[in-house]
């Protein structure tokens, strides 16, 4: 079985992406065999195509309701024909495999579609394609486009496998809006001298930021529908008030808990002067290191350290109490700066199994003692700990939740998620646009940016508007901010016409895939009663834009003679 052809094709329009998967496979022995579709893709994008041609024979993937593709296809499963075929493979990635039976002598073409919004995470972009022929590839190229009418301040692209003979096939060409980006190494140059084999084994990967000039950040429109990008620069910091509270039960011995110090050491030396902290550590005890929060000076942080050498593993987990006492420590601080923001960020590796061991009314009591007042960021330690439970609570709390990998990396994992969220520099940040003239608005209240990422909001405008003017209003460490702007639709309207490579109507696709994460988002910390609702239109999305989503499945459809019914349903982080 040989790839004779392989192809990524990459547009990013404004920060979103629709990448093209091509992979051209012809059988050369003199019987059948399988040919094997693998591809490993971001875990933020949702497959919206899928389909394989065998002997110029089109067979499409179709995208349907989960539960019912799933009843469709328990008959078959039963038989024992189907697996899952997308599974989670990484921090960052999923894999997306599908197999066929070539007859000898015949060709296959396998096309996958995937889109998904470039989410700005400290100061840039990223473009992660993953890329593993595991052969010598006659025709191999990436082909990424990218056009962001802002305009690109810096461009740079990496990769876990170039060598100096495979960066000769690399080629950038950029202006003040546009990038191209083409990799098409030759035979030669893919090849390993020493083994033969292939290099291509690895991430490739292309980072970059835009200009920003206006200060209520950028406003583009297509097709009636608009997308509002805000990440204002050169803002003061806000002062942080965090409690770490720190998993010491006994599943934390050993490398957890050597790495989780190791990453507390370089985040303690990362706090600033007017920060102020503490930290509680809990097995089936709490305890405080101190009682009340410390401003970080240099002493304080340096006892701090101490302290956080000497942390040690072992007993049971009480969550609920080790929560209560951190909410309890910021309610009763005094002193504090009067604009900043209070967060707790809680490290753990297993299920509650001391004191209030029910994961309901632990959400419940938490969600209650925090009432809206502080962010709650929950970091689950390894694949013991209960997801569902860490991501509910956090959602509920004005935070996230996020998985550390139990690998070599995982201190610099801790470390980036605390870089993430440790530069402040609004708080109640609240978008508003003309009530009457915006229809299917995404979120448009947000609790606090930090520095390096950005707000995206995104509507359609419903009437015969010339003029979008948009209003933001917020809190600085220094004052209450009003940002005002105005779009001309029609000159906005304008910026992508006649762009060769603009895949339809991108701000439109760009508008569902947002409107269907944040349902989605929404539903996991929603009531049951409104759960269903909230699911009930994303799946509508889902259907109607044709993504594969947690709640869609993608049907794969194959030649007669070969075992139907397999699905491609999304994975989600938990489980």
């Amino acid at each position: 079985i040989e790839i004779y052809s392989l192809r990524v094709d990459c547009k990013v329009t404004s920060r979103f992406a629709h990448t093209v998967i091509t992979s051209k496979i012809v059988n050369r022995a003199n019987e059948s065999r399988e040919a094997t579709f693998e591809v490993e893709l971001p875990k933020t994008a949702f497959i919206s195509n899928f389909s394989m041609s065998i002997d110029g024979k089109v067979y499409p993937g179709i995208i349907k309701e989960k539960a019912s593709a799933q009843q469709q296809y328990d008959a078959a499963v039963s038989q024992g024909q189907s697996a899952g075929l997308v599974k989670i493979t990484g921090r960052k990635l999923e894999q997306f495999q599908v197999s066929v039976s070539v007859a000898a002598g015949s060709k296959v073409t396998f096309e996958l579609t995937y889109e998904e919004l470039l989410k700005r995470q400290l100061g840039k972009y990223e473009l992660l394609l993953k890329v593993r022929p595991k052969q010598l590839v006659q025709h191999f190229q990436i082909d990424v486009h990218i056009f962001e009418p802002q305009g690109i301040r810096f461009l740079e692209t990496d990769s876990t496998f170039l060598t100096n003979e495979l960066t000769e096939a690399l080629t950038k060409v950029q202006n003040e809006t546009k990038a191209h980006i083409l990799f098409k190494p030759t035979v030669d140059q893919q090849k390993n001298p020493d083994v033969g084999e292939t290099l291509l084994d690895g991430d490739f990967i292309v980072r970059y930021d835009v200009e920003r000039d206006a200060t209520a950040g950028d406003i583009q429109i297509v097709n009636g529908y608009f997308v509002h990008y805000f990440a204002p620069h050169e803002m003061p910091v806000l002062p942080k008030n965090v409690v770490f509270v720190i998993d010491r039960s006994g599943s934390m011995a050993g490398r957890k808990i050597e790495q989780t110090r190791e990453a507390l050491l370089k985040i303690l030396q990362d706090l600033r002067a007017e920060d102020h902290f503490s930290f509680i550590t809990f097995n089936s005890k709490v305890s405080e290191w101190r009682s009340s929060l410390l401003e970080a000076t240099a002493e304080n942080v340096a006892s701090a350290a101490a302290f956080v050498q000497t942390l040690s593993a072992s007993g049971g987990t009480d969550i609920h109490l080790a929560l209560l006492r951190a909410v309890d420590m910021l309610r009763r601080a005094e002193e504090l700066p009067e604009r900043s923001v209070s967060m707790i960020i809680l490290l753990t590796d297993g299920q509650p199994t001391s004191g209030e061991t029910k994961v309901e009314v632990i959400q419940e009591n938490i969600r209650k003692a925090i009432g809206g007042k502080f962010a709650l960021f929950c970091l689950g330690f390894g694949f013991d700990v209960s997801y569902k439970f860490l991501e509910k609570m956090a959602l509920s709390n004005g935070g996230l939740a996020r998985r550390i990998y139990e690998n070599a990396d995982a201190a610099l994992q801790l470390q980036g998620f605390y870089q993430e969220v440790a530069t402040p520099i609004l708080m109640q940040i609240e978008m508003h646009y003309p009530e009457n003239a915006i229809e299917g608005l995404t979120k448009s209240n947000f609790k606090l940016l930090f520095e390096g990422s950005e707000i995206v909001v995104s509507g359609k405008i419903s009437n015969e508007l010339d003029l979008l003017p948009v209003e933001i209003k917020a809190q600085s460490h220094t004052s209450d901010l009003t940002l005002k702007e105005e779009a001309n639709v029609k000159e906005k309207e304008q910026v992508f016409q006649n762009q060769s490579y603009i895949f339809g109507n991108f701000i439109e696709r760009l508008w569902a895939y947002l409107t269907i994460q944040q349902l989605l988002e929404k539903s996991i910390s929603a009531p049951a009663a409104q759960q269903k609702a909230l699911e009930t239109r994303a799946l509508e999305l889902s259907l109607q834009y044709s993504f594969v989503t947690p709640l869609t499945s993608l049907v794969v459809t194959k030649p007669s003679e070969q075992p139907q019914a397999e699905l491609a349903n999304k994975p989600t982080e938990a489980g």
